[in-house]
This record gives C-alpha cells, sequence and structure tokens, in this order.
C-alpha cells in the first residue's frame, strides 16, 4: 500500500486527514520492515514539540484496523508495517531489525486439506529469524 492509497481508505471511512496522520503514513511509506511504536515516536518528536503518545497508539491501532498497517509481535512487543497491497504472499521476518522478505509460497493449500471439516476464515504465515545482514553481524 502506498500513501495514496492509505489516505483514501481513511477518508473513505470518514476519518479526517490530520497532518500527523499524513507523517505517519510518510514514515511507514519510506521505512523497510516493521516498525514500533517507539520508532514513530522517536520520528514524529523530530516533527511536533509534543507528541501524544495516545495519539501515536491510538492512530497505529485505526491504521491497522482499517487494513492500512499490517502488526506482528517481535521480541514481545508489536511492529507494524505498510500492509501488502499486491498478489498474496508471505514473509520472512527479521527478528532483530525488522526487515522483510516477501516468500511467494502459500501452505494453505495443503493446511486446508487437512482440516476438511472446518472452515478457514482467514491466515497468517511468517517465519521469523535473522536476515543476512543482522546474522553476520
Amino acid at each position: 500500500m502506498n500513501r495514496e492509497t492509505a489516505i483514501k481508505r481513511l477518508k473513505e471511512s470518514d476519518y479526517k486527514m490530520t497532518k500527523q496522520r499524513e507523517d505517519i503514513l510518510h514514515f511507514f511509506e519510506t521505512e523497510d520492515g516493521y516498525r514500533t511504536a517507539k520508532d514513530l515516536i522517536q520520528f514524529m518528536e523530530h516533527r511536533y514539540d509534543n507528541v501524544s503518545f495516545d495519539t501515536v497508539y491510538r492512530n497505529l491501532h485505526l491504521f491497522y484496523e482499517l487494513n492500512i498497517l499490517e502488526k506482528t509481535i517481535l521480541q514481545g512487543e508489536k511492529h507494524f508495517r505498510m500492509s501488502c497491497t499486491d498478489e498474496h504472499h508471505h514473509h520472512f521476518i527479521c527478528q532483530d531489525c525488522g526487515k522483510t522478505k516477501k516468500i511467494n509460497y502459500c501452505p494453505m493449500e495443503y493446511v486446508a486439506s487437512t482440516l476438511e471439516n472446518y472452515a478457514i476464515e482467514d491466515h497468517k504465515f511468517e517465519i521469523y529469524g535473522l536476515c543476512p545482514t543482522c546474522k553476520s553481524a
């Protein structure tokens, strides 16, 4: 997802586009991989004198609910990234730096065949480890 698509989704859902929301979207659009609320707050502190933690967290969760951001847990902490809107895929996520690598394979065909009498409504498949840069550090 890009910033323009995210702004359109916000407006279609009757949310105002504020300067802070635009800056949050800019942050996630330019970052590579998952980032924490703390990372975002540090980014916002350079732009605003009084960054409200509540505002940051409220917007992170709003963007997640509107599928603008994806969320995962790394080292016991929520991390966010801009949602992928291209073809269906999954991710390898570096547990150290949060960078991601797209995985084009989906195991759901196999999994669905083993859950014959179940109604699968959604899924998320992630692999965690260290990227080559963090592994060699």
